[in-house]
């Protein structure tokens, strides 16, 4: 019963099974039973179109259809009625009874109400932030951080066992530059800038001054008498340690933690890059050709084949990217997110095209893009650039907002849709803040039991308590509010859609809010109190579960 959307369905689909065989009709190969909400109260709980859907295989008109598909539903003791509106729709009115068994399901269940087993136990990965160790995290990083964080946690709520990673790039040009970069603002710092150029590509921003500083704390001048080639790698070490130090620090910090942290420097050191050459070698999808070895992609419709070893036997970063996710599924994953910035959209079919040349389905990759955020405060954007060094950390707004509103933000839109992110907003405590919204709910349910506990009043055992006093229309939209969770997370987990459960999560405080400002729960005769106080509490365990999937706060005062 948790998931009513199923109960619906199986109802409709045991029905027209029954149909079918008393007219000696054939039900369509593959035909879905596609329920939905209503719009308007009047129109029931759920409704389908699937009479007419039927009417042209069977040649009846829809509505005598949705008529023998109606006489054949076993209402049982969760269906108070079942009408046929309009040109044929099936429009089915939950009973007193359904509430009643919800609301003590949710109450026996606790924790454990919403969770699924569409994963089966089987291995997810999710690979997100992934941010190049050259610089601290900025608020981009973050918002891909809360969509790869939250998306694992809605997989493994949902019955997948979940592995969070974090892909270091620490090989390869970008960290020589950043040594470089360190380098040269060490003989900066030390007068002697002419000795060691900065690099026009090189790092800017004051953290590379602030770890050349502590490289200076620490040698001294030692290294102004060493070649500077000689020097670079220690440098280098150096910066990467610091910057990678710091971001693990921030990621904890915004409640972000990794299984795996995995470096780009062990793919060559474990032979993994000429480990996945061989292999599309050995299966026809690599050649050599002018001191260079080629993947076939043309073969899985990329527009050119591409180069993986260059002629001065370097791997691309396309090799690189392809050797990776080989260990990925060698390690046993079933299924590999990837969450990727929105400027790497186009590289997402040649991905998905490797993956299918190392044996998998392109569908075992999935690529979520991280579109750009956009900060707005005092009504005005606030100018970034990564490119002068001069951006905004993710750091800064921690710091200044808090996580809760951090995480709850960055969330409120699709992860590929554009963000704006109001400071102003997020940092003010009023119900046109969602996430104060939320909270509230959270404080004010609290508060109401606290009360009860002052009044000598306990909760009373749900099996005693009569739920059919619970009449009113804002207890009826919130119990209907608390079913739909089951739901918002099979469709978050199937469709990858973590901000599918803050949507819910603010419409479930709006339901909670309006039964609250129009109904008292304590003060009444003692059967509607008592019921109407284990209302809240099922509103209370569900709005911790949704509270705990995105790591926010459930405050008791606000």
């Amino acid at each position: 019963m948790t998931d009513v959307e199923s109960f619906i369905r199986n109802l409709i689909s045991q029905a027209i099974r029954s149909t079918a065989e008393d007219e000696g009709l054939a039900v369509p190969d593959g035909m879905e039973v596609i329920i939905e909400r209503p719009r308007r109260e009047n129109q029931g709980d759920y409704a389908t179109n699937v009479a007419m859907l039927l009417s042209r295989h069977w040649g009846m008109k829809p509505r005598d259809v949705a008529a023998k598909i109606v006489s054949h539903i076993d209402k049982g003791d969760y269906v108070d009625k079942v009408e046929i509106a309009g040109p044929g729709f099936i429009n089915f009115f939950l009973s007193d009874a359904w509430m009643a068994n919800l609301i003590k399901e949710i109450l026996r269940k606790g924790n454990d109400y919403g969770k699924a087993d569409v994963g089966k136990g089987k291995k997810a990965q999710v690979e997100f932030v992934s941010a190049n160790p050259t610089g601290p995290l900025h608020i981009g990083h973050g918002r891909g951080a809360v969509v790869g964080d939250v998306t694992a946690s809605v997989l493994s709520f949902a019955g997948w066992y979940v592995e969070r990673e974090y892909y270091i790039n620490d090989a390869g040009l970008q960290m020589k530059m950043l040594g470089r970069s360190v380098q040269s603002r060490y003989f900066e710092i030390l007068g002697r800038s002419e000795e060691a150029p900065f690099p026009e590509d090189g790092y800017k921003g004051d953290y590379i001054y602030e770890i050349a500083q502590e490289i200076i704390d620490r040698e001294g001048d030692k290294f102004l008498h060493v070649p500077l080639d000689e020097s670079l790698g220690y440098f280098k070490d150096f910066a990467v340690k610091v910057i990678l130090d710091g971001i693990k620090q921030d990621l904890e910090d915004f409640r972000v933690r990794f299984d795996v942290w995995f470096s780009e420097k062990s793919l060559y050191e474990r032979g993994l890059i000429e480990e996945m050459v061989n292999f599309l070698k050995e299966r026809g999808l690599a050649y050599e050709k002018d001191g260079a070895i080629w993947y076939r992609s043309t073969q899985f419709g990329d527009e050119k084949d591409r180069v993986l070893i260059r002629s001065t036997g370097e791997p691309t970063y396309f090799a690189s990217d392809v050797a990776y996710h080989k260990d990925k599924f060698d390690r046993g994953f079933d299924l590999v997110i990837d969450v990727w910035g929105a400027d790497h959209h186009g590289y997402v079919p040649r991905m998905k095209a490797a993956v299918q040349a190392l044996g998998k389905s392109p569908d075992a990759l999935q690529i979520l893009l991280i579109q750009f955020v956009s900060l707005i405060k005092d009504g005005k954007m606030v100018p970034m650039s990564t490119r002068s060094g001069q951006f905004v950390t993710l750091r800064e707004i921690m710091d200044e907002v808090g996580v809760d509103a951090m995480r709850y933000f960055f969330l409120m839109r699709k992860c590929d849709s554009h963000l704006d992110f109001d400071i102003d907003l997020a940092k003010s405590a009023s119900t046109d803040n969602p996430v104060y919204y939320v909270q509230y709910a959270s404080a004010r349910i609290h508060s109401i039991f606290k009360e009860a506990a002052s009044r000598g009043i306990d909760m009373a055992d749900p099996e005693k308590v009569d739920f059919s006093v619970l009449v009113t229309e804002e207890e009826k939209a919130l119990v209907k509010c608390l079913a739909r969770f089951p739901e918002e997370i099979l469709k978050a987990a199937n469709e990858l859609a973590p901000h599918i459960i803050v949507y819910y999560v603010y419409d479930l405080a709006k339901a909670f809010h309006s039964f609250y400002n129009a109904h008292r729960v304590l003060g009444e005769e003692r059967p509607l109190t008592d019921a109407r106080l284990l209302l809240v509490r099922a509103v209370q365990i569900v709005l911790l579960n949704v509270l705990q999937l995105l790591k926010i706060n459930a405050p008791e005062a606000m």
